[in-house]
């Protein structure tokens, strides 16, 4: 990338880091491994990268931070984000927290190669924590190195945007730096490690606070740091909640609930699976964080992980991920339960979870077949025999749903339509069309006729509209594995032109993009089994 010799508006960034002001340290400045307790976090610093280059970044990001292109292109910006210079004001920091992983209790986790540069105010008075993941070890980096590898930096970089995109509630990704060094990964777990380059995301979000944090302190008994953070995090990402007192404790839980609860059914809308669901990957804020093996389905299946480490339990499959919120948040509400002081009201915001949770997912459903108006007693029988249907070939989710919207209009009369004109439009979704005969077919076109009969109920069905509707929530495009793995393979070789185009496909995945048609298109049958194409490994 081209670059400039001076970035003022970079010197100009304002920091105020209330984390590190209003919270305790860790009295210990040595940055080794170890137990943290008394602390929300421990002060270090990045490690130097050996030969940073930018490789990408978000204009949209940047912008959140009064920075420029210019800004961004600048060797100031390149040295800032890979963790070889420091701005005025900034104080680097890694967090202390805890969690459950797969369902077990883990202990102290924390940050173990993630470290905060600092909290920006914008000129709009939003603050933006910088975070760098990769940038080397910290007090909570356990048996591991602190550094992060390209195909899991550029993985995160580019769904973290996406799913922004998408319209998913998500923290952000400012930039991808290599860094100029090899680390070592064993990426199968099977005693092969190898050298890969290593990379650096600019991580940015409002708040990196995850249900662990809130964990570590209850597993300490460390009430009164409890209700402290609970307090600062209600001052500070909260704050239309009011002062602190029992009232706002259960409020601002309700709140969590719900933020979590609406970013679970932006989830299942665009059939992503997160792969990762541990209490530590959890925000507050209740946007997707920690993109890990993560995918979105192709072929049809509720039982699907992207995890390779799940794929016995499959505790985080994709029709998992409702309820495995819901006994997160369970151990949220575990954790501040001694500064709540009362158990029922914790309960019932559970419990209002689950009651939530079907008629939103129905009505999400619903706006994904074009429907303007919910009639459960109708729709619910129609959408879980969609469901079955989907299952009964191989069906890749985001063509289908997207091609449903290209259907007949209902005034046409559902009878009036021959099985193969109601097929036509969906045959791209098919993964093996020819199969499509027999009992396949006629279930199929069968739950077709029930759709178009459905629409013809609406009070004033008009196609185009309809199709509007659809493909409003509805995307055309998604980083699929084997898209993501692509750009990677390109990148290793010096190519970054693959990840660049991606990056502005996604920018837009509910467009007509006709001179981008071949990134909509189903999973190539090479990538079905190969690495980093379907299911990945935590190795990163």
């Amino acid at each position: 990338m081209n670059t400039q010799l001076q970035t003022p508006s970079l010197e100009r960034l304002v920091f105020d880091n209330r984390f590190t002001r209003e919270l305790p340290a860790d009295p210990h400045s040595h940055n080794q491994r170890r137990l943290v307790t008394g602390a929300c976090f421990s002060r270090v610093s990045p490690q130097p990268a050996t030969a940073p280059r930018l490789i990408a970044f978000s204009r949209e990001v940047a912008a959140l931070l009064d920075l420029s292109e210019a800004d961004c292109r600048s060797e100031v910006f390149t040295q800032v984000f890979a963790g070889n210079r420091l701005l005025p004001g900034m104080d680097p920091h890694a967090t202390c927290y805890g969690g459950h992983q797969f369902g077990v209790w883990a202990g102290q986790l924390g940050d173990g190669r993630a470290i905060n540069l600092g909290e920006v105010v914008n000129a709009h008075g939003e603050r933006w924590i910088l975070q760098l993941k990769g940038a080397g070890p910290t007090p909570y980096s356990r048996e591991a190195d602190g550094f992060a590898v390209l195909r899991s930096s550029l993985r995160e970089f580019l769904c973290s945007e996406a799913m922004h995109h998408l319209r998913v509630p998500t923290t952000r990704a400012l930039s991808l730096v290599l860094s100029g060094k090899q680390v070592m990964r064993d990426m199968f777990y099977d005693g092969r490690p190898a050298l890969e380059p290593g990379a650096i995301v600019c991580r940015v979000a409002p708040s990196f606070t995850r249900f662990g944090h809130f964990e570590i302190l209850a597993a300490h008994q460390n009430t009164r740091l409890l209700r402290q953070l609970l307090d600062y995090t209600i001052r500070t990402d909260f704050p239309h909640l009011g002062e602190a007192s029992q009232q706002t404790y259960i409020a601002w839980f309700e709140e969590v609930c719900r933020r979590t609860l609406t970013m679970v059914v932006h989830w299942m809308r665009v059939g992503f699976v997160h792969g990762v669901m541990n209490t530590d990957n959890m925000s507050v804020l209740g946007q997707t964080i920690d993109y890990g093996p993560y995918g979105w389905l192709e072929g049809y299946d509720p039982d699907w992980t992207p995890n390779t480490t799940d794929a016995v339990g499959r505790r985080y499959r994709f029709e998992q991920q409702p309820q495995v919120a819901l006994w997160n948040l369970t151990q949220l509400a575990n954790a501040i339960l001694p500064v709540v002081g009362q158990v029922e009201p914790l309960q019932q915001a559970i419990a209002n979870y689950a009651k939530e949770y079907g008629p939103a997912w129905l009505a999400m459903m619903a706006s994904k077949l074009g429907l303007s108006q919910v009639d459960p007693a109708r729709d619910k029988p129609l959408i879980d025999e969609l469901l079955e249907v989907l299952q009964l070939l191989e069906t890749d989710l985001t063509l289908f749903y997207r091609n449903l919207a290209r259907l007949s209009p209902a005034g046409a009369g559902a009878h009036e339509v021959s099985d193969a004109a109601l097929l036509e439009p969906l045959l791209p979704a098919y993964y093996a069309p020819e199969a499509l005969t027999g009992e396949h077919r006629a279930r199929t076109t069968a739950w077709l006729r029930r759709y178009l009969e459905r629409l013809g109920a609406e009070s004033a069905d008009d196609a185009k509209a309809r199709r509007r509707r659809m493909n409003r929530v509805n995307p055309k495009y998604v980083l699929r594995n084997y898209l993501a793995q692509l750009a990677i393979d390109q990148c290793e070789q010096g190519d970054y032109a693959l990840l660049h185009e991606l990056l502005e496909l996604l920018r837009h995945p509910y467009d007509e993009q006709p001179d981008k048609e071949q990134f909509a298109a189903k999973r190539p049958e090479w990538a079905r089994q190969r690495a980093g194409c379907s299911m990945l490994s935590c190795s990163s």
